[in-house]
């Protein structure tokens, strides 16, 4: 984001948790690379942000395919960021460079990187949390510091609060387009250091699964968790089977129901409860033809959580 604002989401530093994040990601990757860019921020599109940074990207090359993802993350919202870039980013084909730009602390000392993923994949992006289920599910094969002596939109340096334009927008660019390699970004750092948002990851615990409600399914207030569908199956849930639904924000419940998992809203009357499997293939809930997270006092972040269980 171009204006400097408090961060209002924990940061902790720790090392990659996680299956994919700890693994080895095998074949060396090539270090100069040809692909799209892909856009990610917080800037809205009220005025000619994004279009700066649009037009920094074809100053380096008027051939670059450069796309959206979204310009409509909440200010600030770093963990949403987070989630949608994990949502969408396995759509897009290696190497895509993406540039994530969602950054309560532009201009301060936190660092400008790039991570690589084992994928190979990239991401141009604050180290600011932004990474953390990218690298989760991806794995981190190398991480950058970008070198702003050398990686900078000339005539930028007095300006500190628009590096998605100055620094990652000008960068991605460069990556994307082959103009500068993966090893003149700058300097390696170690990606354990990267920093991370907490989360509760799922897991099943003996007749009960818990998970995180990481996002609503914004246009509709449908309830989305982090559950992969196939933990179902560990707890014995088959179509058709009612399950009992239990909502928390930190300790506090709020929310609380029994519905029939089922595979289409229209499984169940208008205005009535069910729980299914959403397009990223994960446990939610939702109210044919209504807003769920509305009606029942949901929202998501990471202190949402919900447990699951068959009834």
């Amino acid at each position: 984001m171009r204006r400097l604002r408090a961060a209002s989401l924990a940061l902790v530093v720790m090392a990659l948790a996680g299956p994919a994040a700890a693994q080895s990601c095998g074949a060396a990757l090539p270090d100069r690379v040809s692909g799209p860019l892909v856009l990610m921020t917080d800037f809205g599109l009220k005025d000619g942000a994004v279009s700066e940074v649009r037009g920094v990207a074809y100053s380096v090359s008027p051939t670059l395919l450069v796309t959206d993802l979204t310009h409509e993350v909440p200010a600030g919202d770093i963990w949403t960021g987070a989630y949608w870039l994990y949502q969408t980013a396995p759509y897009w084909r290696a190497p895509t460079v993406f540039v994530a730009v969602v950054d309560p602390g532009v201009g301060t000392s936190r660092k400008s990187l790039v991570v690589r993923t084992c994928p190979g994949r990239f991401y141009v992006l604050p180290d600011n949390g932004l990474i953390t289920l990218i690298a989760d599910t991806e794995g981190v094969d190398e991480v950058r510091q970008i070198d702003e002596t050398r990686n900078r939109l000339k005539g930028s340096e007095e300006s500190n609060t628009f590096f998605g334009r100055d620094v990652f927008g000008y960068v991605g660019a460069r990556l994307a387009s082959g103009t500068i390699t993966w090893s003149e970004v700058g300097p390696l750092v170690a990606k354990a250091n990267l920093v991370r948002l907490n989360y509760t990851p799922a897991q099943v615990i003996g007749q009960k699964i818990q998970g995180n409600i990481p996002v609503l399914d914004v246009q509709y207030g449908n309830v989305w968790s982090n559950i992969p569908k196939d933990f179902l199956k560990q707890i014995s849930i088959r179509d058709g089977d009612l399950v009992d639904v239990r909502i928390f924000k930190g300790d506090r419940q709020v929310d609380q129901v029994t519905a029939p998992f089922v595979t289409t809203f229209g499984s169940v009357p208008v205005g009535q409860p069910l729980v299914y499997v959403n397009s990223l293939l994960k446990v939610s809930v939702a109210l044919n033809q209504g807003d769920y997270a509305k009606v029942r006092g949901v929202a998501s972040g990471p202190v949402w959580r919900i447990e699951v269980s068959k009834h």
